[in-house]
């Protein structure tokens, strides 16, 4: 074999290992910034069905406080809340607040039971369900941006994929969780006597 053939194949050899190499870096990059942006959009939807959320509870707050005047320890959970959530600057502070405002939330909808006249009023009837149906559209948005917040952290933990997140500048997301607190049933307390009763 002569020296210039040697060369040759030495040469195609090391312009195809640098293309393979280039192009994985190139695909890992592009992929890292693709989880990145799924987990952005993901968030982007359940931030919206919490908006939905958050315009709904003020009117279902007027509802019940035509009712239930004596509550206010109830409504001033549900305004602290909200306003928790709009100050949330990360996704774990606003996921803290959804969680308050679930909390907040089923003890109002517990009223309820207390005050009888509530089951048969139109308004609240309609608002609570506008509420469970937005519920249930937050759990699944919730379930899709988790979905997407683990795909972006498994890659992002993988002995490449952490070599081109840092490149991408992409770090790894924060699950949606809800608190402790939020998941406790609502204690109702009975013994109260509504207005006039």
């Amino acid at each position: 074999m002569n020296f210039t053939k040697v060369v040759g194949v030495i040469l195609v050899a090391v312009l195809g290992g640098m293309l393979v190499i280039g192009g994985c870096f190139y695909s890992g990059y592009n992929r890292a910034v693709g989880l990145d942006e799924e987990v952005k959009s993901a968030w982007a939807q359940v931030d919206n069905q919490l908006q939905r959320r958050f315009e709904l509870i003020p009117n279902l707050v007027e509802t019940v406080k035509g009712f239930a005047v004596q509550e206010q320890d109830i409504f001033l959970g549900v305004a602290k809340a909200r306003e928790a959530y709009f100050q949330g600057k990360t996704v774990a502070d606003k996921a803290q607040a959804a969680g308050m405002v679930e909390s907040a939330l089923s003890r109002l909808l517990v009223l309820r039971e207390t005050y009888p006249e509530l089951k048969s009023n139109e308004s609240f009837l309609k608002l609570q369900d506008s509420l469970e149906g937005t519920e249930n559209r937050l759990a699944v948005e919730r379930q899709r941006y988790n979905d997407k917040v683990r795909a972006l952290n498994t890659f992002a933990r993988g002995v490449l994929g952490k070599l081109y997140a840092s490149l991408a500048s992409v770090s790894q997301a924060e699950y949606f969780e809800v608190p402790e607190a939020a998941k406790t049933t609502p204690k109702v307390d009975f013994s109260k006597k509504p207005a006039g009763g």
